[in-house]
């Protein structure tokens, strides 16, 4: 039971660690974010036994590091002693970043989901690297795809195959990854 909760807490950290440095780099600043994110993490491994890491993790985690930030902005703010302005700013940067704000995570998320995707393409065998990206990036049909590199239509499939075998493996932890898939099908059947 415990190395299925580790497990399931390092992809937890591996996919969402970056996104929400980012998150409270834009409210704290980059010294105070790190710290942030790692005593969000930390607090999840201390409650290893009562804290389920479900479908509503995100939001958990998202609004854990919005919390301590503005604990930390707050403390700041009394130990620097901030003028009204100042006050008045940090409130309106809290009320932008706020969580419950789903177009400012969504900008986030959608940038580190596009960042893991082009790192998986970039991450294949060259040959199927390359027939992928003809495919998917220059809309290729495969038979112009064979044309353009010299070798058969069924090499031509099977670095497709490959490619979208490895790819599913590799992204397979990602939310809506079955739709992606069915995008990558459709290039398939081209």
């Amino acid at each position: 039971m415990e190395n299925e909760f580790e497990e399931k807490y390092r992809t937890l950290f591996r996919r969402y660690y970056a996104g929400l440095s980012f998150y409270a780099a834009r409210l704290v600043g980059e010294d105070d974010a790190e710290d942030i994110v790692q005593d969000v993490f930390l607090e999840i491994w201390k409650r290893k036994d009562t804290v389920e890491l479900g479908g509503q993790i995100q939001s958990f985690l998202y609004r854990s590091v919005y919390t301590r930030a503005i604990n930390v902005l707050n403390h700041k703010a009394v130990v620097e002693n901030y003028t009204a302005e100042e006050a008045e700013l940090m409130k309106k940067k809290l009320e932008y970043y706020q969580p419950d704000q789903s177009e400012v995570i969504r900008r986030i998320e959608n940038r580190e989901l596009r960042q893991e995707i082009f790192q998986a393409i970039n991450g294949l065998p060259e040959k199927c690297r390359e027939v992928f990206k003809l495919s998917y990036l220059y809309d290729m049909k495969n038979k112009d795809i064979a044309d353009t590199l010299s070798i058969s239509l069924r090499t031509v499939e099977a670095h497709m195959y490959k490619a979208l075998k490895i790819l599913r493996e590799r992204l397979s932890h990602l939310h809506g990854f079955l739709l992606l898939l069915v995008f990558f099908s459709n290039i398939f059947s081209r």
